[in-house]
């Protein structure tokens, strides 16, 4: 049974249907029509803390790109880039800018505010830049039911409670949980419950 729960990690291929927008629901227009090609606006700044989604919505902005045949670039944690690495991003940029290609980026803070090269900074601030907005615990409680009843799980709310009283907030670890949750369930043949999910966290799940 250890091993199961090991074992268990999200699965959701991240795409924009799939994130969960709440006060985010204009960048994830805007990245929409980015990243298939059907706007002027092709360069797209999302900021953020840790567990709002950028890196998911990087990557599914990847993806939609790609069905599309569109040019797009994404870079994720700009802030973390070297000195070599930003003056490569700087290029890209204006690369992109003579090609009518597109890029996305990502970064803890707005972009005068991370201690970027000055020409970085400011081609990032150029385009549409977002702040992404952390799920309320009531929109974090609504993706887990709709997830639930997606996968087929009886979620009692006070399983819902218990997990965002005491799990790390970020979404994908909810849903990681949640998703192990139901694999013990049907294991033992048995509901979920709060009792089950407290026996479930004894374990170090592997969360991704």
């Amino acid at each position: 049974m250890k091993q199961l729960l090991l074992d268990i990690q999200p699965t959701a291929v991240p795409t924009l249907d799939n994130y969960v927008a709440g006060g985010n629901a204009e960048a994830l227009h805007s990245l929409q029509l980015a990243a298939s090609g059907n706007t002027d606006a092709r360069f797209i700044y999302l900021w953020g803390a840790s567990g709002s989604g950028k890196t998911h919505l990087l990557q599914a902005c990847a993806e939609l790109a790609r069905q599309h045949n569109l040019a797009l670039v994404t870079a994720d944690d700009v802030h973390a880039l070297s000195e070599q690495q930003q003056i490569a991003l700087f290029n890209t940029y204006n690369q992109l800018r003579d090609a009518s290609g597109v890029l996305i980026a990502s970064g803890i803070a707005a972009p005068g505010q991370m201690g970027l090269r000055d020409d970085l900074a400011t081609r990032l601030a150029w385009g549409l830049v977002y702040q992404l907005h952390p799920l309320s615990d009531e929109e974090k409680a609504q993706a887990l039911k709709t997830h639930a009843v997606e996968r087929g799980i009886r979620l009692p709310d006070e399983v819902v409670d218990y997990c965002l009283h005491h799990l790390r907030r970020d979404l994908p670890t909810l849903i990681a949980t949640l998703d192990a949750l139901d694999e013990w369930s049907l294991t033992e043949k048995k509901p979920v419950t709060v009792p089950m999910l407290r026996k479930l966290l004894q374990f170090p799940l592997n969360l991704g």
